[in-house]
């Protein structure tokens, strides 16, 4: 079995099955067919909008955020799809917090579920630093899909990569 490094740690009988989709061509077909709904969040402020939506309706009591953008250098820097960004910041003599979230670039072109997934991941983490039982559980509040996407977007930039350096080909020797 060639490794699929987006899935380690999943049971290995579904990294065969995923693999086998990769090798025949079928998995893009497939995550189009589950996700066919995309979404017009194209820019920094539609972003914005979007995020604190949903923010307004699963974590009202939740800090404000200062900014929301995507970022195209997320990926390939700190190999991160996302990131909730906390920094302090003086003012006179008061010390305030800056909340941000960044997303990667590749979500704008991405299915709308993922984008929402992705979005609640960050958010969770506002309350819950750690992927912890608790992290876990405010994601799920947000989003009862939330194991089943955050699974289907790893297969989804496993077919991205794999369009993108067809070296990694599992049939290729």
């Amino acid at each position: 079995m060639t490794p699929l490094p987006l899935l380690q740690g999943y049971p290995d009988e579904l990294q065969t099955q995923a693999e086998a989709l990769l090798a025949s061509g079928k998995m893009g077909a497939m995550l189009e067919q589950r996700y066919p709904e995309t979404h017009r969040v194209r820019s920094n402020k539609e972003l914005f909008t979007y995020v604190q939506d949903l923010k307004a309706r699963h974590m009202r009591t939740a800090p404000q955020l200062a900014k929301v953008s995507f970022d195209s250098r997320l990926r390939s820097v700190q190999n991160a799809l996302g990131l909730h960004v906390t920094s302090q910041v003086v003012h006179g003599s008061k010390l305030r917090k800056r909340r941000e979230l960044l997303v990667a670039s590749l979500f704008k072109d991405a299915p709308a579920a993922f984008l929402r997934m992705i979005v609640v991941h960050e958010l969770a983490h506002m309350k819950h630093s750690e992927h912890d039982k608790d992290f876990y559980k405010l994601c799920c509040h947000m989003e009862p899909d939330y194991h089943q996407l955050e699974f289907d977007l790893r297969l989804y930039l496993t077919q991205r990569e794999h369009e993108t350096n067809p070296s990694t080909d599992p049939n290729t020797p």
